[in-house]
């Protein structure tokens, strides 16, 4: 400990803060300059206020001697270093380059300040203490209990209303999912986010705190507005700093409260419009945004005043890598705080659900800049992201372990969970049995779709559906009273110039006109053919033995069917089929003679043991089963183009066979397919993966 003190800074204020969760005083430093807030603790507290003592010693020695603590050097030497390190001293003559050397490493070279500014930087935009001020006593209605129970009244009213209306409500919903909808949306959530704001601001200066600035702060070039309240830390109340980090959300909720009842009670026109999007933005964006707290919006700062943890995230953060530490290697060390079992457990999960989602979260946010960027830029940024977010964080966790490294390598815990490490990548390592799932359409081989001709007209129906037919009889009998009309015409045509052929060798006068009547006769009897083959197509017959299926029972003779409509299908019950697909990555670890399982969907159908066949070498261009396709509840992603099924992705078709017979009663059955593809290192796979998606993006 120095024999004589540094001096504090005169500017610096203590005021009395609200206890701890341990029961404790607290109290508040407040460094003006910086408009900066320290909660100090009772050991703290004690020390500081004797500061003028001069001698480290003399003040520890009345400290034990007149108050139920017992501090040491080491506290004092602690808060020694929190004031210097916080620049809460006076400069000393001679400290000019240390204080320089300071702010150069705060500052850091140029990169470093590019890095932190493109990750997180705050634009003041307003300085609005002296209109609050004005202000706050004029709204001091939108505090009062009358207008939060009417605000609490027409949030239920226009819940109910829009339940009552939830059809003609997610209609809506859907009709502004445009471009100009989004500007609409766009421009509700300015006003939603303006008096967000607005409700920090005058709640603070409610409780007669100051609000120096109001701006914007940018966090991965995002825009998010900001009101600065720093100075509820004076509050000793801690209520009172929760009604101020609980304003926001507590005002875009009553904005949401009174936009639904007046989108349940308006009629039809803008002034509906307007409060149907005031509704949904506010709704969506204080439960999903604003509520949360694993960012630091006013969730966590709701949180934080709850638990009554100041700088939450770092205490759980630092809790939560101890905890790890201690269950990899039993390192015997403190805590770095001390709380109850139960505390203690919810801090070390919330630390690990704050960091699984905002990798999710990081992620996303990378993903987006690579695609709203230019593709050079953008991987760089995706790369700074990552190895900002993601791995720097990692890697400092790695250098403490370093530090550790004498106690680490000595712990029998340390050794066992090397081992499972070990096991863990040993196993990545191994090739596993892989199998490709998709969905599958069980079908005859033979099979003949039977679909009506232009213009037909029901006659008869001479075979049931089920009905077992044989080779050459018919299946349906079908007319059509144009082409009928056509046959007519056409045999006349052809037996009235038969007749003039073969008298013109007898009259001379004709004779000269012989060839042309010759080659009008051939005319008329290509047409008589013609027509005759289209007859053919209205009386269809058995190619094969079979059975005939799906005939719609509602079908009568004499009713007119539309032109290719769906009458039936004649199935050979030999041997039966699968045909599914595959995407590029599932079709590489198959091939021809693997094993399969089909189980048809709901469990139906049947369940049948397959082997694959055939397997397309070329991507499919269109998907011909259109049961397979995701709009039919399928797996296949296509999408619809005129009449035709074209597939998102490069998908490839595969065919697998079964010995198996089954009965003719349907002409095919959807499911699942299972197929047992070839066995793959876990890691080969993601490298693999990873590689081709880096080649593709990098343009090589």
């Amino acid at each position: 400990m120095p024999s004589s003190l540094p001096a504090l800074r005169q500017e610096l204020s203590i005021s009395v803060g609200p206890r701890l969760p341990d029961g404790q005083p607290s109290w508040t430093l407040h460094d003006p300059v910086r408009n900066m807030f320290f909660q100090l603790d009772w050991p703290s507290f004690e020390m500081l206020s004797r500061w003028n003592m001069g001698d480290a010693e003399t003040i520890l020695a009345e400290i034990n001697s007149i108050t139920a603590l017992q501090l040491d050097s080491a506290a004092f030497n602690g808060l020694l270093t929190f004031l210097g390190e916080q620049q809460l001293l006076q400069a000393e003559k001679g400290s000019a380059p240390a204080l320089a050397a300071m702010r150069a490493k705060q500052r850091g070279n140029w990169h470093q300040w590019l890095l932190h500014n493109y990750l997180f930087f705050r634009v003041p935009l307003l300085r609005p203490d002296r209109w609050l001020t004005w202000l706050e006593p004029r709204l001091a209605f939108l505090f009062s209990p009358t207008f939060r129970h009417l605000t609490i009244l027409a949030g239920v009213l226009g819940l109910i209303g829009a339940y009552r209306e939830w059809d003609r409500f997610s209609a809506t919903l859907m009709d502004t999912l445009s471009w100009d909808g989004a500007v609409l949306y766009g421009a509700a959530i300015f006003f939603a986010k303006t008096c967000h704001e607005l409700g920090h601001a005058l709640t603070t200066k409610r409780y007669g705190c100051r609000v120096p600035t109001m701006g914007l702060a940018f966090l991965v070039m995002w825009p998010v507005a900001y009101t600065d309240t720093n100075e509820v830390w004076k509050l000793a109340d801690r209520k009172k700093r929760l009604t101020v980090a609980s304003a926001g959300i507590i005002t875009e909720l009553g904005i949401a409260a009174w936009a639904t009842l007046a989108w349940a009670w308006l009629p039809e026109g803008g002034p509906k419009q307007v409060a149907f999007l005031l509704s949904t933005t506010t709704w969506i964006s204080t439960l999903l945004i604003n509520a949360s707290p694993f960012m630091r919006f006013d969730g966590y700062y709701i949180l934080s005043d709850y638990l009554g943890l100041p700088n939450l995230h770092n205490r759980a953060f630092a809790l939560a890598r101890w905890d790890l530490r201690e269950r990899l290697f039993a390192l015997g060390e403190p805590a770095p705080e001390a709380f109850s079992p139960r505390m203690n457990t919810g801090l070390i999960l919330f630390a690990w659900a704050i960091w699984i989602y905002r990798l999710i979260l990081f992620l996303g946010i990378a993903v987006l800049v690579y695609h709203f960027f230019i593709k050079a830029v953008g991987i760089l940024l995706f790369i700074v992201e990552i190895c900002w977010f993601v791995a720097l964080p990692v890697w400092r966790e790695i250098q403490v372990w370093r530090t550790r490294w004498p106690d680490i390598r000595h712990s029998k815990r340390a050794r066992r969970s090397a081992a499972l490490a070990a096991l863990f990548i040993f196993i990545f390592l191994l090739p596993w049995p892989d199998r490709v799932r998709s969905s599958g359409l069980l079908q005859p081989q033979t099979r003949l779709a039977l679909y009506a001709p232009p213009h037909a007209t029901l006659d008869a129906l001479p075979v049931a559906s089920g009905q077992a037919v044989s080779a050459g009889q018919a299946l349906i009998q079908l007319s059509s009273p144009e082409l009928d009309l056509r046959a007519t015409e056409s045999d006349a045509k052809y037996e009235s110039l038969a007749w003039q052929s073969a008298a013109a060798g007898l009259d001379v006068n004709s004779r000269k006109d012989w060839q042309v009547l010759n080659d009008q006769l051939a005319y008329a009897n290509a047409e008589r053919v013609a027509v005759s083959t289209d007859l053919q197509r209205y009386q269809p017959v058995a190619p094969y033995a079979g059975v005939l299926v799906d005939i719609d029972p509602d079908l009568r003779p004499g009713e007119a069917l539309k032109s290719q409509e769906y009458l039936g299908s004649l199935v050979a019950a030999d041997r039966w089929q699968v045909v599914t697909y595959v995407d590029e990555e599932a079709v590489r670890r198959i091939s021809k003679g693997d094993r399969a399982l089909f189980i048809a969907d709901g469990m139906a159908g049947p369940a049948r043991r397959l082997n694959v066949v055939s397997i397309d070498r070329d991507a499919s261009r269109t998907l011909n089963e259109p049961e397979l396709a995701s709009l039919f509840g399928g797996d296949v992603l296509v999408r619809e183009k005129n009449g035709s099924l074209y597939p998102e992705h490069a998908i490839y078709r595969v065919v697998l066979d079964t010995d198996e017979a089954l009965p003719a009663t349907s002409p095919a059955w959807r499911g699942r397919v299972t197929i047992a593809g070839d066995w793959e290192i876990p890691a080969l796979r993601f490298l693999r993966v990873a590689a081709s998606v880096a080649w593709r993006e990098t343009g090589f």
